[in-house]
């Protein structure tokens, strides 16, 4: 008989939710054996139950799919996730690959489509939607070459940790309070390193944390 691949989803609307439950149910080799409707949730759900594969919405209340996944990959490294959006922009998808994700899968593809990457990760291989997979590195060798024409012009260490943190999904609120500094001290530090490195909007932020590594620390 062959192994139940055990699921656990982690999708806020729960309309979309039961519509992802009954897709996993209705094939004999998976089974939902948990539900989340925020990424803490998830977080926790995966701790109790072990599942073989999580499949997480990017964007959630009380922590995203983004740091959802890479805390649940630094405490369970073995865990495979795929993550679903309707995103199809390229620097969600490098975002998510370095944060440890094993699929990345758009929720209007067909149903046929999430199955096959849940069986693609339960295998030990990775899985990118073919909807976006001809975008996953578009730009990102351009982006390399702006950063060595831009490394003289040094980020202050305020500069820098804003940037970290836009790149990271806080938002100039949250990282206020972080700091200690008024929201409008955020929106001019941000200006001021976008303009040093000549960033021209958050996907060129998120490309340069993943050039400098910061989407894989803790």
């Amino acid at each position: 008989m062959t192994d139940v691949l055990r699921i656990v989803i982690a999708e806020d609307h729960e309309t979309v939710r039961q519509g992802l439950k009954m897709i996993v149910d209705h094939e004999e080799d998976m089974e939902v054996v948990g539900e989340a409707g925020d990424g803490r949730t998830a977080i926790e759900l995966a701790k109790q139950l072990h599942p073989d594969i999580v499949l997480m919405d990017i964007s959630m209340p009380e922590l995203n799919g983004l740091r959802a996944a890479a805390t649940l990959k630094r405490m369970m490294p073995e865990m495979k996730i795929i993550t679903l959006t309707r995103h199809t922009d390229d620097a969600y998808m490098q975002e998510l690959f370095q944060a440890g994700v094993s699929g990345y899968v758009l929720k209007q593809s067909s149903p046929s489509e999430l199955t096959k990457a849940v069986r693609t990760v339960a295998a030990g291989e990775h899985y990118l939607d073919p909807a976006v997979a001809s975008k996953v590195f578009l730009g990102f060798g351009e982006t390399k070459r702006l950063r060595g024409e831009k490394a003289s012009q040094a980020l202050t260490s305020r500069e820098q940790e804003v940037l970290h943190d836009i790149a990271l999904g806080f938002s100039n609120k949250e990282i206020a309070e972080k700091m200690d500094i008024s929201v409008k001290t955020v929106e001019s530090h941000k200006a001021s390193s976008m303009h040093k490195l000549d960033l021209k909007s958050r996907r060129d932020i998120v490309r340069y944390a993943i050039l400098r590594g910061w989407m894989q620390e803790s």
